[in-house]
């Protein structure tokens, strides 16, 4: 079972991750998280690699919701999205929320999955003619 959504864009590191926050704004996901990985490894470990950066999206009702099934759903939240440069193009993933019901067994998980994977889904389409 695959657990990525993914998308490969054209352009540069800034304006996809700058058009990445925008298009998850528009379906309704605030960025709680940032994980700056390029610089924390180069900090931490001296370690130089591409462009590297992790994000933390969560819709406020999504994960009420959620929550509301399971309270130990928290673990899976919030949402990671990854952008990161791959050669000329910029590689923006997500996490496949459907992860959710197929770790929980949860039911009552399936339908903010979905909605979840058809708000992820729409951000990530957005993306697909950057730059090009």
């Amino acid at each position: 079972m695959g657990y990525d959504r993914t998308v490969s864009v054209k352009g540069s590191f800034q304006q996809v991750q700058s058009e990445v926050r925008d298009a998850l704004a528009e379906q309704g996901f605030g960025v709680l998280t940032e994980i700056d990985v390029q610089a924390t490894l180069k900090e931490k470990l001296g370690h130089d690699m591409e462009p590297y950066l992790i994000l933390g999206a969560c819709n406020p009702p999504l994960a009420h919701q959620a929550l509301e099934a399971d309270r130990s759903i928290g673990l899976l939240l919030p949402c990671n999205v990854v952008v990161r440069a791959d050669g000329d193009q910029v590689v923006v993933q997500a996490v496949d929320p459907g992860t959710m019901v197929t770790l929980t067994g949860l039911d009552a998980m399936a339908p903010v999955a979905r909605e979840a994977s058809l708000r992820l889904d729409a951000a990530l389409a957005s993306l697909k003619g950057t730059g090009a």
